[in-house]
C-alpha cells in the first residue's frame, strides 16, 4: 500500500509518523554496517524506504530491485514479521504479495482481520537470492530497521512467522514445530511463533495436528487475544 493509498484509508492525521521528517537526510545515516543506526534515527515508514533502497550495509543491496518495508495500518496493535522477501515482493517492493501473501489474507480474514488490522513487514528488507534464508549476520545488519518500525508501529501483539523471523528478533534457535503457539514476552509485548504460509503451502493437510490445522487453533488465540487487550 503506498503513502498515498494509506493515508486516503486512514485519514492524514492519524498518520503523523507516515509522512517524511522535514529534516531527514538519508546521506547523513550510516551505511556502514560496523556504524549503528541509533533509536529514533526515523520519524516515518518512508524515511526508513528511503534509506532501504540506498543501503549496502550487507551483500543483499546488491541484487534486490526494490527493498521491501512494510504494507498495512502503520497504528496496528498486531504485527506479522515474516522472513525475507521473495521474487514477487522484490519485484514490487511490498511484502506478503505472492502465493504466501494471498494464504496469509485468508488466514485474516478467516478471523475477520483485514489489512487495517496489522503491520506487516519482514525480518530482512531484500530479497536473499534464490529465496535462501537470511543469514544470521543479514538478519543483525538489518535489524536496526526493524526496531524502528517495531517502535513506530507500537504493536501489543507480534507474530513470528516462521523460524528466521523468530531467530532473527528473539535469537530463539529452537525449530518452529517446537515453540509455534506459545506466547513469548519480549520488550512489554506478547510474541507468538507461527508457520510461515510458504509451509502451509507444503503442507496442504487439514487433519487435526497437521500444520494448517495448527495455524488455525493459533490465529484464533492470537485474535482472542488482541479482543482481551482492546
Amino acid at each position: 500500500m503506498s503513502t498515498e493509498d494509506q493515508m486516503a484509508l486512514f485519514g492524514a492525521a492519524d498518520l503523523p509518523d507516515l509522512l517524511p521528517g522535514k529534516d531527514f537526510d538519508p546521506d547523513q545515516i550510516p551505511t556502514d554496517a560496523k556504524v549503528p543506526i541509533p533509536t529514533g534515527t526515523y520519524t516515518s515508514m518512508d524515511e526508513i524506504k528511503v534509506h532501504c533502497n540506498r543501503c549496502q550495509r550487507c551483500d543483499l543491496g546488491a541484487t534486490r530491485t526494490h527493498a521491501v518495508i512494510g504494507r498495512g495500518n502503520p497504528r496496528a496493535n498486531l504485527m506479522i514479521i515474516g522472513e525475507g522477501p521473495g521474487q514477487n515482493e522484490d519485484e514490487t517492493g511490498i511484502p506478503f504479495v505472492g502465493k504466501s501473501g494471498q494464504l496469509l489474507d485468508k488466514i485474516l480474514a478467516a478471523v475477520e482481520l483485514t489489512e487495517a488490522d496489522v503491520f506487516i513487514a519482514n525480518i530482512v528488507k531484500c530479497r536473499p537470492p534464490a529465496n535462501r534464508a537470511p543469514s544470521d549476520a543479514e538478519m543483525n545488519t538489518c535489524r536496526p530497521y526493524l526496531m524502528e518500525q517495531i517502535r513506530m508501529v507500537d504493536p501489543r501483539v507480534i507474530l513470528l512467522s516462521g523460524a528466521s523471523s523468530v531467530k532473527g528478533l528473539l535469537g530463539d534457535k529452537r525449530g518452529i514445530t517446537k515453540i509455534r503457539g506459545e506466547w513469548i514476552e519480549w520488550e512489554g509485548r506478547l510474541c507468538m511463533p507461527v508457520f510461515h504460509p510458504a509451509y502451509l503451502l507444503r503442507n496442504q493437510s487439514r487433519e487435526k495436528g497437521q500444520p494448517k490445522w495448527l495455524m488455525w487453533q493459533d490465529i484464533q488465540t492470537v485474535k482472542a487475544k488482541l479482543d482481551e487487550l482492546a
